[in-house]
């Protein structure tokens, strides 16, 4: 994170701690900080070198608030959110139900001033709003380790998936679990920066109306993704992402010819429900849907038959999923070898530990491609990148960098996949169809088909470099990384027994 940026997250954060004095939670706070930093930059927006047109009537803009004080401020500030949320399409969808949850009017007149008012926002370079919604997650989560934070992608990882997958202007790009939307607007990035001059009327119209299509089942969450989506150009009507919606509930009818996505990680798929008694339960839940090849209870299986529902013929998907997608058995196994038959699975990534919030995440990317109807299998080779072992990472002291992907974007070769090289071989040199300088630390190798479907329960995870710390000592992490590694592992067991106890007691 740039020095400037983390410099406004600790300004963001001492605001937090003030207002966590007025009994308002951190994700609370950052939802509030959310409108007043979109009316901040729609204002930016309206002047030089941007000179749009404003998205917000000047009677409810940022420039009406800055003139108010004391009661007369909040009042205000009560309506313009009020009236906000009663807008048509996106910027309806942003103040949907918004309430000031600010109760001193002090309070709210500094955050105005000091916190928001004080940076010209659209002029930073990075994507200062994730920034500091990361940011902050990161520490709520850090307090709290089940915060919200606990599953946010990594923007690096993002970008690098992005970078591989190519979307172009007239794809069409989904995400059924769209988060703040990293995903979307990494995806609409990657057009501008690549085809930005050379795209014809209707492709512009597209990319503003049609390009982007998300779900986001917690409407807070929702909220920022469409926040960010809406400053970034994108004004569709009726609004591209379904708030307060489970995705897997059902086929919506809708195909997309890219998906990126990271599935929140809870294991098991359950629906919230008031009881008898008026508290909230979650009941287990399996999604009893036609167009799936099983029925189960576990969310990350029925992700991955949602995502291969939604593609359309030669579409093409980047899924992150954790560890047990790719060995569980019984309906694991079923997804497994029913996607390697019927789509063509021919890129994994192996994830590090230590670059989520939460531990005890292990996940990897799945990139496959929808294909037509026919007998004989259309994965013919899944090509696999090993980023885990002997790789460190933790989230302050050696997070994730773009660069720490260089070598797995150079060896996906979007453009001629057929022309990959292994970088791994048995014996120094590799020779064959190795890359030259192959050999046996190499992390990127082909498993042919037959292989795979032949492997235990049609079992993916797989490894074949030597785990350093275990041959020498020497080699050992540093013992603030070994110890994260450690309480990954535990936490990985415990919530496996965890589930294992749920069952028995059924």
């Amino acid at each position: 994170m740039p020095p400037d940026t983390s410099q406004i997250v600790n300004k963001a954060w001492n605001y937090a701690h003030v207002l966590r004095d007025d009994g308002l939670s951190y994700m609370a706070y950052t939802e509030q900080i959310t409108f007043l930093l979109f009316l901040k930059m729609a204002d930016e927006m309206t002047r030089p070198p941007y000179n749009r047109p404003p998205i917000v009537p000047a009677k409810w803009s940022w420039e009406s608030l800055l003139k108010l004080d004391g009661a007369e401020l909040e009042t205000h500030y009560r309506l313009v959110l009020e009236t906000l949320g009663n807008k048509p399409g996106m910027l309806g969808e942003i103040f949907k139900k918004a309430r000031m949850e600010i109760q001193n009017p002090a309070t709210l007149k500094r955050l105005i001033v000091d916190l928001i008012g004080a940076e010209q926002w659209t002029k930073m370079d990075s994507d200062i709003k994730g920034d500091i919604y990361e940011g902050l997650l990161a520490r709520s989560a850090a307090e709290s380790p089940k915060g919200a934070g606990q599953y946010f992608t990594p923007r690096e990882l993002i970008k690098a998936i992005v970078d591989v997958m190519r979307p172009g202007p007239d794809d069409t790009v989904c995400d059924p679990a769209a988060g703040t939307g990293g995903f979307l607007l990494a995806a609409h990035k990657y057009v501008v920066d690549h085809h930005g001059k050379d795209l014809d009327p209707d492709q512009k119209k597209h990319l503003k109306k049609n390009f982007v299509h998300a779900w986001e089942l917690v409407a807070a969450t929702a909220r920022l993704c469409i926040m960010n989506l809406y400053l970034h150009g994108i004004d569709a009507d009726p609004c591209p992402v379904k708030s307060g919606v489970d995705s897997l509930a059902s086929d919506p009818g809708e195909r997309f010819s890219m998906i990126l996505t990271n599935p929140p990680f809870g294991k098991k798929s359950s629906i919230s429900i008031v009881g008898e008694d008026g508290d909230l339960e979650k009941e287990e839940h399996s999604y009893e849907r036609q167009d799936f090849w099983t029925t189960t209870k576990n969310k990350q299986l029925n992700f991955v038959q949602h995502v291969k529902t939604l593609l359309k013929v030669n579409g093409r998907a980047a899924v992150v999923v954790p560890d047990n997608v790719l060995f569980e058995g019984g309906a694991g196994e079923t997804v497994r070898r029913n996607l390697l038959r019927q789509f063509d699975v021919h890129t994994l990534l192996r994830l590090p530990t230590g670059i989520f919030y939460a531990q005890g995440v292990k996940a990897n990317v799945l990139f496959f491609d929808a294909k037509p109807a026919q007998e004989a299998p259309w994965t013919k080779k899944l090509w696999v990148y090993d980023l885990r072992t002997n790789m460190h990472f933790t989230q302050k002291e050696r997070p994730l960098k773009r660069a720490d992907l260089d070598e797995f974007v150079a060896c996906y070769k979007p453009d001629g996949r057929h022309t990959r090289k292994a970088t791994w071989a048995e014996a120094e040199g590799g020779g064959g169809k190795g890359a030259k300088g192959a050999g046996p630390e190499g992390r990127w190798r082909a498993f042919e088909y037959e292989e795979l479907m032949k492997r235990d329960k049609a079992n993916l995870d797989i490894f074949w470099l030597k785990d350093k710390s275990l041959a020498d000592g020497d080699d050992l992490p540093e013992p603030d990384v070994l110890a994260q590694e450690i309480a990954d592992d535990l936490q990985t067991a415990l919530d496996q027994f965890g589930a294992i106890a749920g069952e028995l007691k059924k």
